[in-house]
């Protein structure tokens, strides 16, 4: 099989999924079977890519019969095969999850397709490389989103909707007029050839397009001061498609944000790094206070999100240091995408698991819960280790994600924002006691209505819950404990990102821009 077929592979099988499940509507349980066998193939299409990519360095397709820049072109280096197999992973445990939570009152209204068809908008915007399909797939999962998150027409979820679609679609709008003034600068969409031709343009415009880039991508990200949609809207529709939300939408802006900032926009890192360091430093203090004030399950977990993706803005802002040694950039970025990685694994999971907290006591409120460590000392533990790993203590993968950052941070002399983070790590380790102290150490009341439910033995439907939880747990400990060789990959694609001439030989610019358009293969194109 031809090397650049594999990079289609992770777009084009969710999106078939998603075809058979409209086909199939009428009936459930083939849906959940394709539901099933779909992200099961998307998740060892991801991995077989990320396998071929370390191996064989970065691969490209051509669509179309274009070749670049005047043609779409799909790319996948070691940050986009690492992302593509979160979304493997995140797809295929959350519809096992599935198959116990959604019932057929969401069913019926297409949730299966509409899964599939974010995981492809999701795997689209990793791989894509080209900026206005980057755009393209940004509204993909903007679609697929909000028809998720209306899912069961309650009030709640209805009005977070309408937060999130608004200010989404401003989103849109300033992202797509920056690509209309990149297109206007530089001739090209084609992110590779944007990079090399920025180099040779002077012109203050290019800082004003970075920074309309930045806006467009924060908001998508959820950093400050353009995060207040998350809150509203994450914690209100069905829980997998909260724990689905929470794992990758999110990461989709701080990958583009990683993207643009390390191949696109290199001329003036001292100006628009230090926005994105600060912002970072702002959004973690922000986020986790945010978090620590409320008294909701699932609003802490949403709120979290914020504070999580302080860090990783953080260790991309760290560029912006003039005296960064060259070491401490790779481990910076290298530590960002950690902990996007590690980030994606356990918030995923505390999700699923305040699900099945849920599913026990009825309720998400804390001061509604309690007992679930005497009666479901295995449910606890499920709980206990990923909001541990939430709060940055060893041997779990947040603490090394944090470490890597931090360090960096010391070795950039950038001892505030250092402060900002450890501070962040202390009230993030708060929410997670204050979680398990309501719900989980603190006895039951007596006349609460559904104490029963905790000294009934797991029937069938909580293992399969379990199942996808446990799944998350074990890549958990994994990452923590076995943390060097993942380390060793994410160093790797630190060097592709800190060397963006590696990317840019690799899609072939330098030899293919010559090429007059008339010789170019007769085909489609953008």
């Amino acid at each position: 099989m031809q090397l650049d077929l594999l990079v289609l592979f992770p777009v084009l099988l969710p999106m078939m999924a998603a075809a058979i499940s409209v086909i199939l509507w009428r009936s459930p349980l083939a849906q959940r079977i394709i539901g099933v066998v779909g992200t099961s193939g998307l998740l060892a299409a991801s991995i077989w890519l990320l396998v071929a990519t370390r191996r064989e360095g970065i691969i490209t397709m051509e669509m179309s019969g274009f070749p670049p820049p005047f043609g779409i072109v799909l790319v996948s280096d070691l940050l986009s095969a690492l992302m593509v197999l979160m979304v493997g992973i995140m797809g295929f445990t959350v519809v096992i999850y599935s198959l116990a939570t959604a019932g057929e009152e969401y069913e019926r209204f297409g949730y299966y397709p509409l899964m599939h068809l974010l995981h492809a908008g999701v795997a689209g915007a990793f791989l894509t490389g080209d900026i206005f399909n980057l755009y393209v797939w940004f509204e993909v999962m903007l679609v697929a989103s909000f028809a998720l998150l209306i899912l069961g027409g309650k009030r709640p979820q209805m009005e977070g909707a309408v937060k999130y679609v608004t200010i989404n679609l401003v989103s849109s709008m300033i992202l797509l007029t920056a690509i209309g003034l990149t297109y206007g600068l530089t001739g090209t969409l084609n992110m590779a050839h944007i990079a090399q031709t920025f180099q040779e343009v002077d012109s203050p415009m290019v800082t004003v397009v970075a920074m309309m880039y930045m806006v467009a991508f924060g908001i998508k990200a959820g950093s400050f001061p353009l995060f207040f949609w998350l809150p509203a809207s994450y914690h209100t529709p069905p829980v997998a498609v909260s724990a689905l939300f929470a794992g990758l939408l999110t990461k989709v802006g701080a990958y583009a944000l990683f993207r643009v900032f390390t191949l696109i926009f290199t001329q003036d890192v001292e100006f628009t790094h230090n926005i994105l360091l600060w912002a970072g430093a702002i959004t973690m203090l922000t986020g986790v206070l945010g978090a620590a004030a409320q008294f909701e399950f699932r609003r802490i977990l949403s709120i979290h999100i914020i504070s999580q993706i302080g860090y990783m803005l953080m260790a991309l802002g760290l560029l912006a240091s003039p005296d960064i040694p060259e070491e401490a950039a790779h481990l910076a970025i290298a530590g960002g995408i950690f902990y996007i990685i590690h980030n994606i694994v356990v918030k995923t999971n505390l999700f699923l698991v305040s699900g099945v907290v849920y599913r026990l006591l009825g309720s998400y409120q804390l001061k509604d819960l309690g007992g679930i460590y005497r009666h479901k000392p295995f449910l606890a533990f499920l709980f206990f280790v990923p909001a541990l790993s939430l709060a940055g203590l060893p041997p779990l993968s947040g603490f090394f994600a944090k470490f890597a950052v931090i360090r960096a941070g010391l070795e950039a002399y950038q001892g505030v924002v250092v402060a900002f983070a450890l501070v962040t790590g202390l009230l993030t380790l708060y929410s997670m006691v204050k979680i398990w102290m309501y719900a989980f150490w603190s006895p039951l009341d007596d006349d609460h209505p559904r104490k029963h439910k905790l000294t009934e033995p797991n029937d069938a439907t909580t293992w399969v819950m379990y199942t996808p939880i446990i799944l998350l747990l074990i890549c958990t400990v994994v990452l923590g404990i076995y943390s060097e060789p993942f380390f060793e990959l994410t160093l790797a694609s630190a060097a592709e990102l800190l060397d963006p001439s590696q990317y840019i030989e690799a899609v072939g610019i330098a030899d293919e821009i010559s090429h007059p358009i008339e010789d170019l293969p007769a085909g489609g194109g953008e």
